[in-house]
């Protein structure tokens, strides 16, 4: 079952994050280490800005098609 989406949420969790973009949480973590999503950490706790989802999701709409 899908958690209520809070728009009031700033920061998001790398699980939060990978249900809102509906991929897996090992992808996401994959991607934000990678630097395809960017994160931020405060301590030992790694976050995900919120408005950064759009951004990364305008940039995969953009990318060329990759041959199958």
């Amino acid at each position: 079952m899908l958690e209520p989406f809070d728009p009031s949420l700033v920061l998001l969790t790398v699980e939060e994050a990978a249900r809102r973009l509906r991929i897996g949480r090992t992808t996401c973590f994959r991607l934000v280490l990678a630097g395809e999503i960017e994160s931020v950490t405060g301590g030992r706790l790694r976050r995900v800005p919120a408005d950064t989802l759009p951004a990364y999701v305008a940039k995969l709409r953009h990318r060329p098609a990759q041959a199958a």
